[in-house]
């Protein structure tokens, strides 16, 4: 590796800010410590975690991601692909309330349990079932019902996207802007509280002033001031309306930085740091309302206990329950991934049989063996099973690329999802280049390089049907890109494959298998090294933690300097690697100020006159937004140099590099290109997009430096890696990961925290995520 002469810092001062996971790619995010980029903010469902997530998981955050929520369409009267897939999951999760509501019976879930845990989940059984008021329910547990496997669920026909929500009226605007003003908050939430509360928002929040935590941005110590000037005296810490509230608010909080759920631990933890006088009895009195749902899950390695002496008179040994954890979610995410599981369920077993229509084994053979290698082996996994799991780096993207063009030679209706449109632009290289979106046959398609054999353009393809084989996940959901869908509501497709599979959250993931027909092949592709989603959840992770399915590991290596020094990292350790045209530069800087200097230095001047790289090509990458060397300091360093101007429109001028957020989770990179009284004009991958005045400042960002996730699924010729000082405590491996393989042809490592680099490759993997999705995959112990 090449290197540049510089002293290394002796100290790190306090992290500096971050970007959640839960809303990684969004357009602001808190500057206080702790609230960091990737997995560094994931928690382990600790009490630590979820305090952490209930204090610092997003104070500008969620505010941005409901305003990014609402962001301008492209195009006059038409949806924009966020927009639309937004109502798509609006629509997937009203019919998964509907299913619900047709079982009989609680959840299936759980199993023994004693002492406040057995108490807590039989007072549920109880309020559920109308046996007893919630006044007295938590005083007489009832029996807890085993989770048993579900069985394979129905077909339900997808409804295209529906027209995003209107807005509230005037009038329901303007009442709670009156309460708002008793209350002493500021009427700019008004037109929020509005959409988050729903009809009678303003006579809610007089009667319960914590409903305002419902609202994205408000925190609790906001919602307590709004509170007291409401109902003066008659409120305080344990008003049993504020500790329903906080376990919302938390669990929100922890869904930010990517947990579907909480267990009972770390949800009374969070809430005694936040004065809650009694977390337990606030927790009871979230479920009893509704606010929050209760499960219990098998525990997945714990150890066999022995078995206990039955009772006197009994004849044999009874054998102990098995070990459980009782987790508490919101029915959004709950839902969600239980649909989820569900769904791949159905995938799992309905393939069609050998004597069905479509491609008998022989053809499935007979494709194979015109490629070779984890090519081949991916084919005859998906000849045989409904759904696969593919792990590779960049260069194994071929290999996905070979299934497709033997999938459509055999006259399947295939479709290849990507998370960006530059991932999309990257998986039409490996396909024919006869159009952007085209895919007549596979290049490099066997184990890494050369054309490869078996394309598209064979017998039975139709290639007037060749575009859009190539889309982007946002896209196919929105029906704006793929083959549309059938006439019950289904994707039109025999086949999907899903790459950079690591990036997709539970709702969407959801939204996803609910939307295949019956009969689909699904293949997940990704690299498992990389940060999880930006929402909640890690599907891929967990899937492949499963087992449910075959999994195919690539054995394609990515290439060059860059390639040898990523795949170190993934195995946990920092080598330095050989780098004769200075494909890999470490940069060791003295402190924030030097970093800053030497990173305008290197986009400005140094990779361009040694690489030939034009400073639109570099991406600068750091572990947070606030900090002395976050993306903030940065972009306005490099705006200066590179464009400077008054930034007269909202803080931007034209030919600004932005990050557009038109959606929690999604980042689209791109341009400024003009502002009038429309709003502020972007050019994001390509499509103009219109951002309203007044959205623009929650919603655009300057992006000559972002974070990790909002780099995730895109890469760029040259990279430029920033590493201050106070980023030392923020590091993990996957962090590092994808930062590295972010770069194509050149990557510099502005590096400031000394050793704590190579430390964190080796001794901080990914933290752990609380999710219940591994758990729904397997089937769950009966209790005798």
């Amino acid at each position: 590796m090449e290197r540049e002469a510089a002293a290394v810092p002796d100290g790190a001062a306090e992290p500096g800010a971050g970007d959640e996971p839960g809303a990684g790619d969004q357009a602001d995010r808190t500057d206080e410590p702790g609230g960091t980029d990737g997995d560094s903010a994931d928690g382990a469902g600790s009490a630590d975690a979820a305090a952490a997530a209930g204090a610092d998981a997003s104070e500008a955050g969620t505010d941005d991601a409901a305003a990014g929520a609402d962001g301008a369409a492209s195009g006059a009267g038409e949806l924009s692909e966020a927009e639309a897939e937004l109502a798509a999951q609006r629509e997937l999760r009203q019919r998964i309330e509907e299913r619900k509501a047709a079982k009989k019976g609680p959840l299936e879930a759980g199993a023994k349990l004693a002492g406040t845990a057995a108490d807590l989940l039989a007072a549920v059984r109880a309020v559920e079932s109308g046996e007893k008021p919630v006044a007295s329910a938590f005083q007489d547990p009832g029996p807890v019902a085993p989770r048993r496997p579900a069985p394979e669920p129905a077909r339900r026909p997808v409804q295209v996207a529906p027209a995003a929500p209107a807005e509230p009226a005037q009038e329901a605007v303007a009442a709670v802007a009156a309460v708002l003003t008793e209350g002493g908050a500021p009427t700019a939430l008004a037109p929020r509280a509005a959409t988050a509360l729903g009809e009678g928002a303003d006579g809610l929040l007089r009667e319960d002033p914590w409903q305002l935590l419902r609202v994205p941005g408000v925190r609790p110590e906001q919602a307590d001031g709004f509170a007291r000037a409401l109902l003066g005296d008659g409120c305080g810490p344990g008003d049993e309306r504020r500790g329903r509230a906080l376990v919302v608010w938390l669990l929100e909080q922890a869904a930010l930085a990517g947990h579907t759920a909480l267990d009972t631990a770390a949800l009374t933890a969070a809430l005694g740091q936040r004065a809650v006088p009694d977390p337990d009895e606030a927790v009871r009195s979230a479920v009893a309302e509704g606010d929050v749902l209760v499960f219990q899950d098998a525990l997945d390695d714990a150890p066999q206990a022995a078995p206990v002496p039955a009772a006197e008179g009994a004849g044999d040994e009874e054998e102990a329950a098995p070990p459980v954890r009782v987790l508490f979610g919101l029915e959004r995410y709950a839902l969600a991934e239980e649909s989820l599981a569900d769904g791949l369920a159905r995938v799992l077993n309905s393939l069609p049989k050998d004597d069905g229509p479509g491609p008998d084994a022989e053809a499935w053979e007979a494709a194979a063996s015109k490629v070779s290698g984890s090519a081949a082996e991916l084919i005859r996994a998906v000849a045989a099973h409904g759904l696969v799991l593919h792990t590779g780096g960049e260069a194994a993207r071929s290999e996905p690329a070979a299934l497709v063009a033997a999938a459509r030679s055999l006259g399947l209706r295939v479709c290849a999802a990507t998370h960006t449109a530059d991932g999309r632009r990257r998986l039409a290289q490996h396909l024919d280049t006869g159009g952007t979106n085209a895919a007549h046959g596979a290049q490099g398609a066997t184990d890494g390089s050369g054309p490869g054999p078996g394309g598209a353009g064979g017998p039975g393809v139709d290639r007037s049907a060749d575009a859009d084989v190539a889309v982007t996940v946002a896209g196919l959901l929105s029906g704006q890109q793929g083959p549309g869908r059938d006439a019950e509501g289904a994707l039109a497709l025999d086949l999907l494959v899903v790459l950079d599979a690591p990036q997709l959250d539970v709702e969407t993931a959801a939204v996803l298998v609910e939307s295949l027909p019956d009969g689909a092949r699904l293949v997940l592709s990704g690299d498992p090294g990389v940060l999880w989603s930006a929402g909640p959840g890690r599907v891929f992770a967990d899937l492949l933690a499963a087992r449910a399915c075959p999994q195919v590991v690539s054995r394609t290596p990515d290439p060059g300097p860059i390639g040898e020094l990523v795949s170190g990292i993934g195995v946990g350790e920092l080598t330095e690697v050989a780098a004769p045209d200075k494909e890999v530069v470490i940069v060791p800087v003295r402190d924030a100020a030097d970093a800053i200097h030497r990173t305008v230095q290197l986009v400005a001047d140094s990779v361009p006159r040694a690489l030939g790289v034009p400073p639109e090509h570099t991406q600068v990458l750091t572990p947070g937004h606030g900090g002395a060397a976050g993306t903030r300091a940065l972009n306005a360093a490099l705006k200066e140099r590179l464009n400077p101007g008054p930034g007269r429109f909202g803080g931007f001028d034209p030919g600004d590099r932005v990050a557009y957020a038109p959606a929690p989770g999604r980042t689209a990179l791109g341009r400024v290109v003009r502002a009038d009284a429309e709003g502020l004009h972007l050019e994001c991958d390509g499509t103009p997009v219109v951002v309203p005045k007044e959205r623009v400042e929650q919603s655009v960002r300057h992006a000559w430096a972002v974070t990790a996730h909002q780099a995730a699924g895109r890469r760029w010729p040259a990279a430029v890696v920033v590493l201050p000082g106070d980023a030392a405590g923020v590091l993990t491996r996957p962090w590092v990961y994808s930062a590295f393989s972010r770069a194509e042809r050149h990557l510099s490592v502005v590096q400031g925290v000394a050793q704590a680099l190579p430390q964190a490759v080796a001794e901080r993997p990914a933290k752990e995520r609380t999710t219940r999705l591994r758990t729904l995959l397997r089937p769950q112990p009966e209790v005798g």
